[in-house]
């Protein structure tokens, strides 16, 4: 089990250095600029639809604590700027609602 962590652990180390020692001296090339810009708001809106794949909007409470929590997650964000306090404050709301409900 100790062979399987530090192998873990010197992959991990490899992945994160590779970019510094491929990229030290030289741009990146542009797909990787690009992926880099563009790929994590794409992530995150496939993760918002998953999310709200499986609401039941057919019956009580029609998924509102779930809705609710996200417009209030965006407009966190939008407000502040804070992911932390985005994130904390969306979920503290999402399980009050979702105990009320």
């Amino acid at each position: 089990m100790l062979l399987a962590i530090f192998a873990m652990g010197l992959v991990t180390l490899a992945c994160r250095a590779a970019p510094f020692l491929l990229f030290g001296s030289r741009r990146p090339p542009a797909l990787l600029d690009y992926a880099q810009r563009y790929l994590p708001p794409m992530i995150m809106v496939v993760l918002v639809f998953n999310s709200y794949k499986s609401l039941n909007l057919s019956s009580a409470p029609w998924g509102l604590p779930a809705l609710v929590s996200g417009l209030v997650v965006a407009a966190l964000q939008a407000w502040r700027g804070n992911a932390l306090l985005s994130i904390v404050g969306g979920t503290a709301l999402y399980m009050a609602l979702a105990r009320l409900a």
